[in-house]
């Protein structure tokens, strides 16, 4: 069977855009990695890549301006990761700028995020410089704790609903405080008697001091008070008379002291 011009016609066409579909995704591809683009590589050394993959973006200032040319693990706690910028940004990238691990949103392709960096130096990152670098947060470690954090929550509400349980049935000296009216009854007697008590010792006290200023007054004992006060007189002048007696001999011995010196 013989092909007709115009079926070769349509596998020309067929062809020719099935050709242009392929030079735009590579041309897509490649503007996307860098491939067309004079570049620079750069390194940084991290604990946990936490998922990155050869490929993913590196991103700056929120654009993305290169890709993760390869992950190497150096040592059983050491994973080196090369990047391939682009040229354009290598005058923002100074020496002290700093690499960190980040998600392009919070279910995306995990990306190397690049700090602008200037802090602490002017200077231009070299083309295959280290940088340094920020570990990523361990999210298995926080799943971790926060899964023993709600078992211990879960454990204590379980306890508080036991204690509450046992309050509300009586058990315990709480419980029957609050579950048993006579025990209440008992306790607010005891309080009531202990307020009378007070309020009787405060007016006892209170005639008691009446009845001593009466008796001070009092034309018979007043005699007796007088000479009470006059014998707590003289032995305060006594203590007075020894000090100033003893200040003398210490001035008097400060004086001999200085004269024969």
């Amino acid at each position: 069977m013989k092909t007709t011009s115009s079926q070769k016609i349509k596998i020309g066409l067929f062809t020719f855009a099935g050709l242009v579909i392929l030079g735009l995704a590579v041309f897509f591809i490649g503007s996307q990695k860098s491939l067309f683009n004079a570049t620079f590589n750069v390194y940084g050394t991290f604990k946990n890549v936490n998922g990155l993959q050869v490929g993913n973006n590196v991103r700056f200032a929120g654009i993305n301006v290169g890709v993760v040319q390869s992950i190497n693990i150096v040592t059983d706690s050491s994973v080196r990761v090369d990047l391939t910028l682009n040229d354009k940004v290598k005058q923002f990238v100074k020496s002290d700028s700093k690499l960190s691990i980040g998600s392009d949103g919070l279910m995306g392709d995990k990306l190397v995020v690049l700090a602008p960096g200037g802090i602490t130096s002017n200077q231009q990152v070299q083309d295959g410089g280290r940088l340094a670098s920020v570990n990523p947060v361990d999210v298995d470690k926080i799943i971790t704790k926060l899964t023993r954090v709600a078992d211990n929550a879960e454990s204590m509400t379980a306890s508080l609903s036991e204690i509450v349980g046992k309050i509300n049935s009586g058990k315990g000296s709480i419980g029957r405080l609050l579950n048993n009216d006579n025990l209440s009854k008992s306790l607010e007697s005891t309080v009531a008697q202990a307020r009378t008590t007070m309020k009787n010792v405060h007016a006892t006290t209170g005639t008691l001091n009446e009845d001593l200023k009466a008796a001070q007054s009092n034309f018979l004992l007043k005699g007796f008070f007088n000479k009470k006060k006059k014998a707590a007189k003289a032995k305060q002048d006594s203590i007075k008379k020894v000090q100033e007696k003893v200040q003398k001999d210490e001035d008097k011995a400060k004086d001999k002291t200085n004269g024969d010196n």
